[in-house]
């Protein structure tokens, strides 16, 4: 086993770790962090469940290894909200039904939250576009891309 110490920051901490140098990004965050939010499905980078934003960039995270993270900075869908205060994204999911069995939620979530901090204003074509590279086999998308809009209105009337 070859094995590096790495040091980055996560959803706001900062996190020294011992990791073997095969472990994936998304490996390493489930397993050794316990931030169980990523979602795994292809494991080939398909699928974009296991998105989520590396120094400010939407990221598969199956196909990063954890040491090409070291130094960065790494947002997880734990970073967004809480049961108490969700984030306007996920409110807006919860408004517009826009999960159902939510396995590929976390890495909507996270494209989206990368698009709409650069895109405060997109169009219904923008969201369809950026959200191409997830995928979804139970709601159709239409309440996604609801909510995505529905959700870049409420931050711009925050602003």
């Amino acid at each position: 086993m070859i094995a590096r110490r790495i040091n980055l920051r996560v959803n706001g901490l900062m996190v020294e770790a011992e990791v073997e140098v095969r472990v994936s990004l998304a490996d390493f965050l489930r397993g050794q962090l316990g931030l169980t939010g990523t979602h795994l499905g292809c494991e080939h980078g398909v699928c974009g469940a296991c998105t989520l934003i590396v120094d400010q960039r939407p990221v598969r995270s199956c196909l990063m290894l954890a040491v090409q993270a070291d130094g960065s900075d790494v947002e997880t869908v734990e970073s967004l909200g809480t049961r108490e205060a969700l984030s306007s994204l996920q409110q807006a999911f919860s408004d517009h039904h826009a999960l159902q069995c939510g396995f590929c939620t976390p890495g909507m979530l996270m494209t989206l939250e990368a698009y709409l901090r650069d895109h405060p204003s997109p169009t219904r074509e923008d969201i369809r576009d950026v959200l191409s590279g997830n995928l979804c086999r139970c709601t159709g998308y239409q309440g996604i891309v609801d909510a995505a809009l529905q959700a870049a209105q409420a931050r711009k009337a925050a602003a």
